[in-house]
């Protein structure tokens, strides 16, 4: 019995199913039962014709669990609701709904690093928009990753809901900031060309120090340690390294997860020379010996990518004085490992003929899109390159204004058409430094500027600079328009007050007030040329009582109106740590342009630098100079002065023409000087920076216009030797050197120790 009734109700339930509400299509006496209403029940904002309008059923259509239960997703993935049931009550579809919230007010408590209009401007929620989970979550992640970018890794953030009437609601997101995230140490394992002192100099990311309070650099940000990676590949890639590779790149957060150990292992591989170098063109009428002209590298010099680069930049100009615009030019690289060369063939062919329709810019709320735009070698209208593009990129990434950016290019409106998008995410471009220090020259200083590299967004510098030391104080407002007349032109006005005490060289003070215009610009890739026009009055003040007759028909003031040049041919590989190449300035100045001085004077310097083996540097290096009275005697404000910097071994201005009675050192109007020097590691830990050397110094001064019984002026050889320790270091540059007279004059002054310390954070 017990049986039989357990079949019936299994029986009965499986045509319970089939009715009606349950799932799959309903049927009555074999037809299908379709839908007579559609009722909306708890809707309060939405009007029932709008969540009707969302379902995938509607009045007359049949009923099946496919339908019903796509309109259930449907109305979910609005985001309007936090609940919807579906049911059906006979050939009605009763649709309940719990609508979310409406955000009345977004509030931040607990930030202090950041302000709340930051964060606003980050979040994706805003007032009077419908409250969900998972919008809450996205920006809670938002919120998290903008506090990681700035250095704080143990933010966090909770999320508090205040309930209102209408269905509204406050949102409070609570904040604790947490310590800042340091960079406590960075090392790299595999690097044996490059000290890792020195690998630290090439990435963004900085170990902390105190002194970089107003920069994020020594935070830990995922992206800014990719970007560092790419940083090292120019690095080796420009220095010869073509196999060169970042193994990893890992950062480990400390136990008080307070600060990050970063660790780059790389695989440096061995150092290659360009081999053969050839143009192939496989345009009609186009004479590969045309374009010899174009190329900037050579056989034999160490493998540079970034010459090849620059090289496919020169080309594409070349190639397009020709009547070229479409062309590709992509390097054929065949590389040699036992030789250590690399053969680069340089491939001219026709490119896609594709215009460039706009160039559209994001990002940039405080630079204006001019400064962007004329970094740009493309413009509307040109002919798509792929060289020039790529230029471009270098150019707007060395304007150092932007944490990140880049640049895609998206077809346009027509298939000939593309269009340039460029994305940035701007950076801190102002700076405070401060320093301290002591020198040789002009006993203890202090030093403070403030610099803004982006002014006002248009990409002009400003500078204001003091320095306060005891024999030395210096005054000083440059400000510099990088584009001046919207060409390459770096145009600029300095105004500047100086004054030097000079009473232990030459018994008088020096003050010197104007101020100076100058124009720069490139006239190759190593070359450049700077011209300037500067107006001062320059002041002899406290002229002792037995100072040399010379200086005390000079004391006074004179005003001086020159204009002048500077040529400068750099090939370095580094500017402040060359380890190979050379760099020479030719420098001419003319005064008489009004005012009450008158001279030519021209000055030639330069240096050139050869590595031996892994870590040692030789250098040659010297100078030589004229000047010429135009009409007047050379001022000793104008004339030449040996010793010191220009001749270890020899006080400041302790060589050269000199007045005995009086010990004064009144300079000369012709100067040539030389040193050779080795530079080599001692075997102290990387950290310390610290570099052996031994040099030899040699120069003259001579032929002053001052005359008297007392004047000596012999303009022979002078000449020192001495060893020397410098560094580097975190706190800033030090050197000291001992050195020894080996030729000179029994009136000269000698210095056997020079120190100079000092740094600027």
């Amino acid at each position: 019995m017990a049986r039989w009734v357990l079949t019936l109700f299994l029986w009965a339930a499986v045509a319970v199913m089939a009715l009606p509400g349950g799932v799959g299509h309903a049927q009555i006496a074999g037809a299908e039962v379709k839908a007579s209403a559609i009722r909306v029940e708890g809707a309060q904002r939405i009007e029932p014709d709008t969540i009707r309008s969302y379902m995938a059923i509607r009045i007359g259509d049949p009923m099946s669990a496919a339908a019903l239960d796509k309109s259930l997703k449907k109305l979910f993935a609005t985001g309007l609701f936090s609940d919807v049931v579906l049911r059906q009550e006979g050939t009605v579809i009763v649709v309940r709904v719990v609508e979310n919230p409406i955000v009345n007010r977004i509030a931040f408590e607990g930030n202090r690093r950041l302000d709340s209009e930051i964060l606003e401007s980050e979040i994706k929620l805003r007032p009077s928009i419908v409250f969900t989970r998972t919008r809450v979550q996205n920006d809670v992640q938002r919120i998290i990753d903008i506090y990681r970018r700035t250095g704080r890794f143990a933010a966090t953030v909770d999320p508090k809901v205040i309930q209102l009437s209408q269905n509204r609601i406050d949102l409070v997101f609570e904040i604790d900031e947490g310590p800042l995230t340091e960079i406590r140490r960075i090392v790299f394992i595999g690097n044996k060309r490059f000290s890792d002192k020195a690998l630290r100099g090439v990435i963004q990311t900085k170990e902390s120090a105190w002194y970089r309070f107003l920069t994020s650099d020594d935070s830990y940000d995922p992206d800014r340690v990719t970007f560092d990676r790419e940083l090292l590949r120019r690095h080796y890639l420009a220095n010869g390294y073509a196999d060169f590779r970042v193994v990893s790149a890992i950062a480990e957060i400390a136990r008080d997860r307070e600060g990050f150990f970063i660790t780059f292992t790389v695989e440096e591989g061995e150092r290659y020379k360009f081999g053969k170098i050839d143009i192939v063109a496989a345009l009609r009428d186009l004479k590969t010996e045309d374009l010899r002209d174009g190329l900037l590298v050579k056989t034999g010099e160490v493998y540079d990518a970034d010459l090849v680069e620059k090289t496919i930049a020169n080309l594409t100009d070349t190639v397009g004085t020709f009547g070229y615009a479409f062309v590709d030019i992509r390097p054929r690289v065949k590389r040699n490992r036992e030789r250590r060369t690399i053969d680069v063939t340089f491939n001219i062919q026709e490119g896609p003929r594709v215009f460039v329709e706009r160039i559209d810019i994001t990002g940039n709320l405080r630079t204006i899109d001019a400064v962007i735009r004329r970094e740009f070698t493309l413009i509307e209208g040109d002919a798509f390159n792929a060289a020039k593009m790529r230029v471009s990129q270098r150019r707007i990434r060395n304007l150092g204004f932007f944490r990140k950016f880049q640049i895609k290019n998206v077809r346009g409106s027509a298939p000939d058409k593309t269009v340039l998008k460029v994305s940035v995410e701007e950076q801190s471009t102002g700076e405070i430094s401060f320093g301290a220090g002591f020198s040789s020259s002009v006993g203890v200083l202090a030093d403070v500027a403030i610099r803004e590299r982006n002014l006002l967004g248009r990409g002009q510098d400003l500078l204001l600079r003091a320095q306060l030391a005891a024999e030395a104080s210096e005054l000083e407002l440059r400000f510099t328009e990088p584009h001046f007349l919207d060409r390459r032109l770096s145009g600029g006005v300095d105004l500047f007050r100086t004054s030097r005490d000079l009473q232990s060289e030459s018994s008088f003070d020096r003050r010197s007030t104007g101020f100076g215009l100058r124009l720069g610009y490139n006239l190759t890739e190593r070359l450049n040329q700077r011209i300037r026009y500067a107006a001062s009055r320059e002041e002899v003040t406290k002229v002792g009582s037995d100072a040399s007759a010379s200086i005390k028909e000079q004391a006074g003031t004179t005003i001086k109106s020159l204009i002048g040049q500077v040529l400068t041919y750099d090939k370095r590989d580094d500017r402040f740590t060359p380890t190979r190449g050379f760099v020479a300035r030719l420098t001419n100045d003319l005064a008489g342009f009004g005012g009450s001085t008158r001279f030519f004077r021209n000055r030639l310097e330069g240096t050139q630098y050869f590595p031996l083996g892994q870590s040692m540097v030789a250098s040659i290096g010297g100078g030589a100079g004229i000047i010429f009275g135009i009409g007047k005697d050379i001022l000793i404000l104008d004339r030449f002065f040996l010793g010191g910097n220009n001749l270890r071994g020899f006080q400041v201005s302790g060589a050269g023409p000199r007045d005995v009675s009086a010990n004064d050192s009144i300079g000369g109007n012709w100067i040539y000087h030389g040193t050779a020097e080795l530079a080599f590691p001692l075997g102290l830990p990387d950290e310390f920076a610290i570099k052996g050397r031994v040099f030899t110094d040699f120069g003259s001064v001579g032929n002053t216009d001052s005359t008297g019984p007392d004047i000596r002026d012999t303009g022979s050889l002078r000449a020192s030797a001495g060893i020397g320790l410098s560094s580097r270091s975190p706190i800033g540059p030090i050197a000291i050197d001992f050195a020894q007279p080996l030729l000179k004059e029994d009136f000269d002054q000698t210095q056997t120790i020079r120190l100079n310390f000092g740094t600027r954070f």
